[in-house]
């Protein structure tokens, strides 16, 4: 391409070069505006009518926590929108319970609860509710050790329902 230009005369040089000068934004704007990237829809995520306390999958989320985790086996389910749902339950040394209806986002490492079991056995949905980044500190934190032991691999979903709850069943991650 120099050698191009050492042929022409000086004034048909200048030209092109500033031809090739003023079209360069014009290319890179061409590169970045261009995206095969879908928008990401979220599904419409009603909870599950039924629910089960007793074949709840446990999981730690802190040593020696007054609080034991579990989530339900039969709520599980990976929606087409790359959303895992289910419901999580926690239970206090005395019996309380807090039933959440969860989803955990792997792709942006993040969760959402959709809703939260009322006292009268009804769902409070939560339509507002924003997604959160996963963490080990704060009320992420069941969630991020769900993702961690069998939900996602890395920014991934594990698998179909059945994979996940094989990998929940098994894995264990150390939470320190």
């Amino acid at each position: 391409m120099i050698a191009l230009f050492r042929r022409l005369p000086r004034p048909v040089t200048s030209v092109l070069a500033f031809s090739l000068l003023g079209s360069a934004p014009l290319l890179a704007t061409a590169q970045t505006s261009y995206s095969d990237e879908k928008v990401w829809t979220e599904a419409v995520a009603a909870p599950p009518t039924t629910f089960s306390t007793e074949v709840l999958i446990p999981f730690e989320v802190m040593k020696a926590s007054a609080l034991t985790y579990g989530i339900d086996p039969n709520t599980l389910t990976v929606g087409e929108d790359g959303v895992v749902r289910y419901v999580m339950v926690a239970r206090s040394s005395g019996g309380a319970l807090n039933v959440l209806y969860q989803g955990i986002r792997c792709a942006t490492a993040e969760t959402k609860t959709y809703g939260r079991l009322s006292d009268k056995g009804t769902w409070n949905a939560s339509p507002d509710a924003d997604w959160q980044a996963l963490s080990f500190r704060g009320p992420t934190r069941p969630a991020m050790i769900l993702a961690r032991q069998g939900i996602c691999e890395g920014r991934t979903i594990t698998g179909n329902a059945r994979k996940i709850l094989a990998a929940l069943k098994s894995d264990r991650v150390d939470i320190r």
